[in-house]
């Protein structure tokens, strides 16, 4: 029988791929590389794999890693691999850990926000929706905080958003990803992205200006993202949230948890 976890192993390791990425195989474990721009992925368990992973697997791939001077970043499900996380602590990396959720089959859907709404492809605000999220995280957790329009708009000017911006358009009308607003007097103040495999969706990337927190605008996002997934055949939608407070928001909008998302850096300087 096909448990949620399998399900989501399976999405984990289809969903590099059908963005782009190459799969490099290192026995325990898959490197997956950016063909190209994109997203820089990430390694992970090998799908079907007997999950009992050691610091030199770990470390094969760290070099190669540096090697294509790419991210030295690790993700997997704490209960699917326990054994990753001692080997790539013993390998140098730290570790986060973040909640990872489900939506409830039972749940009833939020109402939709006023002045949440979907994008297009060719928005003139996709630009500053791909920005935000880049301000939210740079301030993590659910306090107010300083970042807001000024600082939206200066960074939206730089190269770098246009980059993100044509990246996530072309996804948009690819049909492999899509992207809700919230939207006040023309200023994004939230955004946020599911990625749809098969019947599975994953929303990610759901950030709040720090200036604009606090007013339900990231429920609001969350709920318009999964509507428009059930809408389009999902039956599995799940997500990784920042930490447990941000978690107490998601399961306002029936997420509940089922396990333990992982990711491995190299230590702050």
């Amino acid at each position: 029988m096909t448990t949620i976890l399998d399900s989501l192993e399976q999405y984990y390791d289809t969903a590099p791929r059908v963005g782009g990425a190459r799969a490099e195989d290192f026995g325990p474990l898959t490197l997956f590389v950016q063909e190209g721009t994109g997203w820089p992925y990430y390694a992970r368990p090998a799908l079907g794999g007997d999950g009992e992973v050691t610091a030199a697997d770990v470390r094969k791939v760290l070099e190669r890693q540096r090697e294509l001077e790419v991210p030295e970043s690790f993700e997997w499900v704490a209960e699917t691999s326990p054994s990753l996380r001692a080997a790539v602590e013993a390998a140098g990396l730290h570790v986060h850990a973040h909640p990872l959720m489900v939506l409830d089959a039972g749940a009833i859907p939020l109402p939709a926000h006023p002045e949440v709404r979907l994008l297009g492809a060719d928005d003139p605000l996709l630009t500053a929706a791909v920005t935000v999220p880049a301000l939210a995280f740079r301030a993590p957790g659910t306090a107010v905080g300083e970042a807001g329009p000024a600082e939206l708009a200066a960074k939206a000017a730089e190269p770098s958003a246009e980059e993100g911006r044509a990246r996530v358009s072309g996804k948009i009308a690819a049909g492999t990803t899509a992207m809700a607003a919230a939207v006040r007097d023309g200023v994004v103040l939230c955004s946020g992205q599911y990625n749809p495999v098969g019947d599975v969706a994953e929303v990610v990337a759901v950030g709040t200006l720090p200036a604009a927190r606090r007013q339900g605008l990231a429920l609001g996002v969350t709920a318009a993202l999964v509507a428009d997934a059930l809408a389009h055949g999902a039956r599995t939608v799940f997500l990784s949230a920042g930490d447990e407070d941000v978690a107490r928001i998601y399961a306002r909008a029936g997420f509940r948890r089922v396990a333990t998302a992982l990711i491995a850096e190299p230590p702050a300087a």
